[in-house]
């Protein structure tokens, strides 16, 4: 043997070697089933556990002790990264290994599957016909076969006085089409994670901003970040309901370019975004920002108001001097933005309210409330890759549709003057009995 084939041999066996210890494995069902369902578990964890909190967050809803379930605790969220599970190195990794098997099992089985299904081949002896589902020995011929299986939708090859038939091929193409949408769904989460990003903003009605506060951001994500534009909160308000509840709130936004050109207004709601080159701009929270107020005869003053409850009651507070050298001064403090304040002296003592547009007297003076201003709050939000995914459960619908049809094969050759047919199918047994004893019967019906 010459250097050259012994070379070929070698590699030769380890294709042979490698297609049998690795690629065999990688594609194996059972790992792709596992593999789905760890990627499935902490997609749920990712779920459950909130996403980009700060750490004090997590110190507070995960103490060490009680640990939940006895381990998760704040650091265990942290050390793992289950504050940010879709942007952490090992879930990208589960992605791209599951893609990866997904790929292998097309290429070396479906696409196989596909190719031998796309072949035929005649049969010409009884023998053949006897291995198949259902066959029988009929007194016709080819030339009156070709109708009924027409008129079936079954497409037709034909060699002298043998037959092949088929219909369903698009039944074989499915599952590569479930493989490639499920590679493409993956792909565009990876690109998600890897150039998206998420912000929030709390902005006062008449305010601008631009995109700073990013809590989460993928490697790739700074060129996403819009930079050369502004939005302006141009105003803010709230529905309440006859209750006193919120019914809806609503931000009047204005997009705005470096010389300040309008390029975009919408009103936003929830679940009625912004969207503007690919950031989506959602309705999801509210404040009070400051309270408009006039002493006597002095002019506007806006003084800014702070939260001071929880999150379950919260109430917005600040303090109005009713002297000029701030001696003496009243508490403001307003709950929602239906316009009603409440007013305490020094003592804690509550002296009146008072509504947008009215006054009280404290302290001597003529307090004046020309208006509560409301801050909206804002979650920005930007995903290249969500018109990848949606182009890939388009397609998995599409493959899952697909793989329901029914690939269907007839033979049937003419000999000893009878007609020997016979055919199988992948699924609906049933069905495709009945068609084939119908096919029959009409064949040997005088």
């Amino acid at each position: 043997m010459t250097d050259s084939a012994a070379t070929l041999s070698n590699l030769e066996q380890a294709q042979r070697w490698f297609r049998r210890n690795v690629t065999a494995k990688i594609a194996n069902l059972k790992l792709a089933i596992s593999m789905l369902l760890i990627i499935a578990f902490f997609s749920i964890a990712g779920t459950v556990i909130e996403q980009g909190q700060p750490p004090a967050y997590y110190q507070t809803n995960y103490p060490e002790h009680p640990a939940l379930f006895g381990f998760l605790s704040w650091k265990v969220i942290q050390v793992v990264g289950l504050d940010h599970v879709y942007r952490t190195w090992w879930y990208l990794g589960l992605l791209a290994f599951f893609g990866i098997s997904l790929a292998t099992c097309t290429f070396t089985t479906q696409l196989p599957m596909l190719k031998s299904a796309r072949r035929w081949r005649f049969y010409d002896q009884p023998r053949f016909f006897q291995k198949l589902a259902l066959s029988a020995a009929v007194d016709s011929n080819i030339s009156q076969l070709l109708p009924e299986l027409a008129a079936k939708k079954y497409k037709v090859f034909q060699e002298g006085d043998k037959l092949y038939a088929r219909k369903g091929l698009i039944g074989k193409i499915g599952p590569i089409v479930v493989h490639l949408g499920m590679i493409i769904v993956l792909i565009g989460g990876v690109i998600g994670a890897l150039t998206g990003f998420l912000a929030q903003e709390m902005v006062p009605a008449g305010g601008t901003f631009q995109v700073k506060n990013v809590i989460e951001a993928g490697q790739w994500s700074k060129g996403q970040v819009p930079k050369d534009y502004s939005i302006e909160v141009k105003d803010f308000h709230i529905d309440y309901s006859p209750a006193g509840d919120i019914d809806q709130f609503y931000s009047d936004l204005k997009v705005i370019d470096a010389q300040g050109k309008e390029l975009k207004t919408e009103t936003i709601y929830v679940n009625k975004p912004l969207v503007y080159k690919g950031v989506t701009f959602y309705q999801t929270d509210w404040g009070i920002s400051a309270v408009r107020v006039k002493i006597n005869n002095s002019p506007i003053f806006q003084l800014p108001m702070a939260q001071l409850g929880t999150e379950k009651a919260r109430i917005w507070g600040t303090w109005i001097p009713t002297k000029p050298d701030l001696s003496a001064g009243v508490s403001v403090l307003a709950k929602d933005l239906q316009g009603t304040v409440l007013i305490y002296d020094t003592a804690g003592q509550l002296i009146g309210s008072a509504r947008e547009g009215g006054a009280i007297e404290v302290n001597g003076v003529n307090l004046q409330v020309l208006k509560v201003v409301g801050s909206t709050g804002l979650q920005i939000k930007a995903d290249p890759g969500v018109p990848v995914v949606y182009l890939g459960f388009g397609l998995l619908m599409a493959g899952v549709m697909m793989s329901y049809f029914s690939h269907s094969q007839v033979w049937a050759v003419n000999k000893d003057q009878q007609l020997l047919i016979g055919g199988r199918t992948n699924r609906a047994q049933v069905t495709f009995e009945r068609e084939l004893v119908e096919i029959i019967d009409r064949l040997q019906s005088p």
